[in-house]
């Protein structure tokens, strides 16, 4: 198993969503990789936590990754948020990515979770499965 290619992946994953049209034109360049210091907008994407597990066999080091992507409003319904989540999925399901080291096998949509929160915010949980194996970690 390695664990280095969580950097890679994070950064692979933010690039996709910082530039996809169909996001921006929902959320403009509120993507975070951490949440900036303030107010925040009235609707946001942020990366969230991953839960990494072994997936290596004889010839690579591997890892399954299933990470969060969320999606969060101040808006009283969820349509906003709900469109936005779509053009994340769209944005990254199948989607090839480069990384800095190793190479992203397959990336599949798992669950989406939509709730409210306290302060009337609403939240929608994405979480997203990432194969990623390293040749260098063999």
């Amino acid at each position: 198993m390695t664990y280095a290619l969580s950097g890679p992946l994070q950064a692979a994953v933010y690039a996709r969503l910082s530039g996809d049209a169909a996001l921006d034109a929902l959320v403009g360049d509120h993507v975070y990789d951490a949440l900036p210091a303030g107010p925040l907008p009235a609707l946001y994407v942020a990366l969230g936590p991953e839960r990494v597990r072994d997936a290596s066999d004889g010839s690579d080091g591997g890892a399954l990754h299933d990470f969060i992507v969320s999606v969060v409003t101040g808006s009283a319904g969820f349509q906003g948020a709900k469109q936005a989540a779509a053009a994340i999925s769209d944005a990254l399901c199948g989607a090839e990515m480069t990384l800095s080291r190793g190479q992203v096998v397959g990336l599949w949509f798992l669950k989406a979770k939509a709730a409210r929160e306290t302060g009337g915010l609403r939240r929608i949980d994405l979480t997203f499965r990432a194969r990623v194996e390293d040749s260098a970690a063999a």
